[in-house]
C-alpha cells in the first residue's frame, strides 16, 4: 500500500515537473493589471459576441424580407409598384442601422426600429392578406420573418447583460487598466439599449 502511494507522489511530482518545464506556464498575480486586462478583454470578446449574434439575426430578417418580396411579384393583386417600394425600403435598412458607438443615441434605434416596423406592417397585408399567403415558399418566410422579430428584445437583454458586466468590471478596474497604457488609457462604458439605463 505504501509502494502505491509513493508511486502516486512520484508520478504527480513528475507531471507537475513537466507542466512546469514543457509549457512554460506563467502565473499571472489575479491582483495586478495584466489580470484586469485578461478580465476586461474577456468581457469585450463576449459583448462582442452577443452583438454578432444580435447583427446576423437582423441580417437574416432583412435577407427573407428581400426573398419575400420576390416571391410575391407576379402574384395576382400584387401591385408591382408597391412591391418595389417595399423592396427598396428594405434595402436601405442595413445602412440605417445603429452600430455599437452610434446606439448611445437612443433616437437613432428607434428610428431603425419604426422604419423596419413600418416596412413590416404594409408588408405582412400584401404578403398574406387574411392569413392567406399566395405560396408555401411566402408562408414559410412570413413565419420566419415573424420570428426574427419576436426575437429582437431577447437579444438586446442578452446584449445589455454582457455590456453591463463589462462595465461593471471597468469601473471597478479603471484605474489599474489606465496604467496599461495604449487604448486602456480611454476606455469608455458601452451604452445600453435599457430604456432609461446608464452605461
Amino acid at each position: 500500500m505504501k509502494t502505491v502511494g509513493l508511486g502516486l507522489i512520484l508520478l504527480l511530482g513528475m507531471a507537475a515537473s513537466c507542466k512546469r518545464d514543457g509549457a512554460k506556464t506563467v502565473a499571472v498575480n489575479p491582483a495586478s493589471a495584466a489580470a484586469s486586462k485578461l478580465q476586461l478583454d474577456a468581457l469585450r470578446d463576449s459583448v462582442d459576441v452577443k452583438w454578432r449574434n444580435m447583427v446576423e439575426s437582423d441580417d437574416q430578417k432583412l435577407a427573407l424580407t428581400r426573398l419575400l418580396l420576390r416571391e410575391l411579384h407576379g402574384q395576382p393583386g400584387r401591385s408591382e409598384a408597391q412591391l418595389k417600394a417595399l423592396e427598396q425600403a428594405n434595402a436601405r435598412l442595413k445602412a440605417r442601422r445603429y452600430d455599437q458607438a452610434t446606439m448611445s443615441s437612443s433616437a437613432l434605434i428607434d428610428q431603425y426600429d419604426t422604419a423596419q416596423d413600418s416596412l413590416l406592417n404594409a408588408l405582412y397585408p400584401v404578403a398574406a392578406p387574411n392569413g392567406g399567403a399566395p405560396t408555401e415558399n411566402a408562408r414559410n418566410f412570413v413565419e420566419g420573418i415573424q420570428q426574427l422579430d419576436a426575437g429582437v428584445v431577447g437579444f438586446r437583454v442578452i446584449y445589455d447583460d454582457a455590456a453591463k458586466r463589462y462595465n461593471n468590471y471597468l469601473q471597478l478596474h479603471g484605474e489599474e487598466l489606465q496604467s496599461l497604457g495604449g487604448k486602456y488609457v480611454d476606455l469608455k462604458p458601452l451604452p445600453l439599449f435599457t430604456i432609461g439605463a446608464k452605461p
